[in-house]
């Protein structure tokens, strides 16, 4: 009878070691899964900014505003000249399904889209850059979406944060050690959703300490992680135009943007200094671009060859 208790109890001590080992190990995979670290929260709810005549009357106009920039950008650790085009225009957004509502609805997001391009030569291949934003006119919560591509004779890079729970985030690169990702980050900051933030209310820019995740340009272009890293951000007022400032000191990185104090904001440049180059080759360098000129047309009906005479007034 002892002998069968003493089996009994050995069981009961062997089967509850096994469970406490079984959980730990689940335990351990948990804490080890990148997603876990994300607690998805809803995003809260600013008032909605009033829209200004001016803005009205600028913005809904049937035209869309587009700025030419002499470039010299930083590549592989040698500043190449080209030219970079801003595009803003507002369009009605779907938030759910994240892309430009093909008809009207009292549930579509109005939003001040951003198309910024970049188109400058690495010897003898050429670089093509295109970021997306897009900002609700409302400034009250962060961008919906950003996306971002870049074409060269290598191959070619796209990333996409969308904005649902959590930032979702979808990359694909053809380097094997970026390969095809798709993880969620917290809600922080986006810088790229910034510049579209700038031209609705400047003085509602973040300054100070944040949590801020770097253009999608800058972390794939670099090979950096991206996520939000650390950063200070100020904005100046001085002689009619606002400069706004981030510095990134894990990356030591910084971006300034001079653009007018006044009502619609014309970005006038900007720089951007960082790290260019791999190895021992790698140096600080500042890319730079000036504005050439800025028009308001509706472009997108601008498309024959009759058309192509516009360019020239850009500079381009």
């Amino acid at each position: 009878m002892f002998k069968k208790w003493l089996t009994l109890e050995m069981s009961v001590v062997l089967l509850a070691a096994v469970f406490t080992t079984f959980q730990s190990c689940n335990s351990k995979v948990a804490n080890d899964t990148k997603e876990e670290s994300v607690t998805p929260k809803k995003e809260p709810e600013f008032p909605r900014k009033k829209l200004s005549q001016e803005f009205k009357d600028y913005w809904y106009s049937g035209t869309a505003e587009i700025t030419s920039y002499e470039l010299e950008q930083a590549r592989y650790g040698e500043i190449r000249t080209g030219k970079a085009v801003m595009i803003y225009v507002t369009e009605p957004f779907l938030k759910d399904k994240q892309v430009k509502a093909d008809n009207a609805s009292t549930d579509n997001v109005p939003v001040l889209k951003l198309n910024a391009t970049k188109k400058y030569l690495t010897g003898i291949y050429p670089y093509s850059i295109m970021a997306s934003s897009f900002y609700p006119v409302y400034d009250n919560q962060h961008a919906l979406k950003v996306s971002f591509s870049a074409q060269e004779w290598c191959g070619h890079v796209y990333a996409q944060i969308n904005n649902k729970e959590a930032f979702q985030v979808m990359s694909r690169s053809y380097f094997e050690s970026e390969g095809d990702q798709d993880f969620n980050l917290k809600k922080t900051v986006l810088e790229n959703e910034l510049w579209n933030k700038l031209k609705i209310d400047p003085e509602n820019l973040p300054q100070g300490t944040h949590q801020i995740i770097p253009s999608l340009e800058y972390v794939r272009l670099s090979h950096k992680e991206l996520k939000a890293y650390d950063a200070e951000a100020t904005l100046t007022n001085s002689d009619g135009f606002y400069t706004y400032e981030i510095s990134y000191p894990e990356l030591e990185r910084s971006l300034s943007i001079t653009f007018g104090n006044a009502f619609p904001y014309p970005i006038e440049s900007w720089s951007e200094t960082s790290k260019s180059g791999f190895g021992p080759e790698a140096q600080t360098l500042t890319s730079k671009a000036t504005k050439i000129k800025t028009i308001n047309a509706p472009y997108w009906q601008q498309n024959h060859n009759k058309d192509l005479y516009l360019r020239d007034s850009l500079g381009l």
